[in-house]
């Protein structure tokens, strides 16, 4: 299990209640924003620190990237 931070952990909890664990289900920065009622920015950078961890996958798309769970 890869060592987490609070606002990780608050970011995965608001990922996985928008279901967003697979890759069918990817949400954008803002939504998982919004979930987690943190700004936009900060969440950015936490989303970032998880795909590091490999905790969390980036799918690129043509407007905004879309993220999605695959540990936890």
């Amino acid at each position: 299990m890869v060592d987490l931070s609070e606002d990780e952990l608050r970011v995965i909890e608001a990922m996985k209640s928008l279901k967003a664990i697979a890759e069918d289900k990817i949400k954008d920065a803002d939504q998982i924003a919004k979930a987690a009622m943190m700004p936009k920015g900060r969440v950015a950078n936490i989303i970032l620190s998880l795909v590091n961890k490999r905790v969390v996958r980036r799918i690129a798309r043509e407007k905004a990237a879309g993220y999605f769970v695959i540990q936890a």
